[in-house]
């Protein structure tokens, strides 16, 4: 009888828990959707093309966690908004929380799942603040599997060259307060300097940075994820030029 209590009130227990989350869930759900930043006038359906240029029609695959998928925003990112833009073919295979370091759900893990037989012109990888915030190893540039930060960027460029063969481009968080995300920013523009990939450093440049408290507001759902405007209106723009000028050099 005592046994059959015990179980009751587990059970109960965890149906409690499972209801808070749930509340919990769909109310970020509901300020997500809310969020200004995320207001019909960023819709990706109210996108319209833009002039043609370098990146018409090119095939993209991008490779990351939340922000690239764009989980503060319907799923949305700068990679959609780029793909609308210039009327491109592209996949996406982003897994919020996921990390650059080894694991069930691994960038490198998910890439090589990726159907070897489909072509792109381009390669675009988020260097994953998941990583700093769960204080992953960096390693070092020697590093050739994805058991550290810097091992995991050398396996990823290497595995993209022999199966795509397509120009590589790592691209940043724009700026937040973190140790250890800076040291793997530097790590990561030193394998691009000795690689020859493009990085798009969005953190240490304080131009881009500098936006107004109303703008951030706008832009940003959290100090991580940016909103439909935040990668419509401030990321994409600055993407598109760099991956232009990229394919262009």
């Amino acid at each position: 009888m005592i046994a059959l209590v015990s179980v009751s009130v587990a059970l109960i227990a965890l149906i409690l828990i499972g209801t808070v989350i749930s509340v919990v869930q769909k109310a970020k759900e509901r300020d997500m959707s809310s969020h200004p930043g995320n207001a019909i006038e960023y819709d990706i359906n109210n996108v319209s093309l833009a002039e043609p240029g370098i990146l018409t029609g090119k095939r993209i695959l991008f490779l990351g966690s939340s922000v690239t998928f764009g989980t503060a925003s319907g799923g949305v990112s700068f990679a959609d908004y780029i793909a609308k833009r210039n009327g491109c073919e592209y996949l996406k295979e982003a897994v919020g929380g996921t990390t650059l370091v080894s694991g069930k759900y691994s960038y490198f893990r998910r890439l090589k799942q990726v159907d070897k037989n489909r072509s792109f012109d381009f390669f675009v990888c988020q260097l994953s603040t998941n990583d700093a915030a769960a204080q992953k190893p960096l390693g070092t540039a020697a590093d050739r599997t994805d058991d550290t930060v810097l091992g995991a960027i050398n396996a990823i460029v290497s595995y993209v060259r022999e199966t795509w063969g397509c120009p590589i481009v790592f691209y940043t968080n724009a700026y937040f307060e973190s140790d250890a995300y800076a040291a793997m920013i530097k790590g990561l523009k030193e394998l691009a300097e000795k690689d020859d990939f493009g990085v798009i450093d969005l953190y240490t440049d304080e131009a881009f940075n500098t936006i107004s408290d109303e703008q951030r507001k706008l832009f940003m759902f959290d100090s991580i994820h940016p909103t439909m405007a935040g990668y419509l209106v401030w990321w994409t723009p600055k993407m598109e030029e760099y991956l232009s000028e990229y394919l262009t050099r």
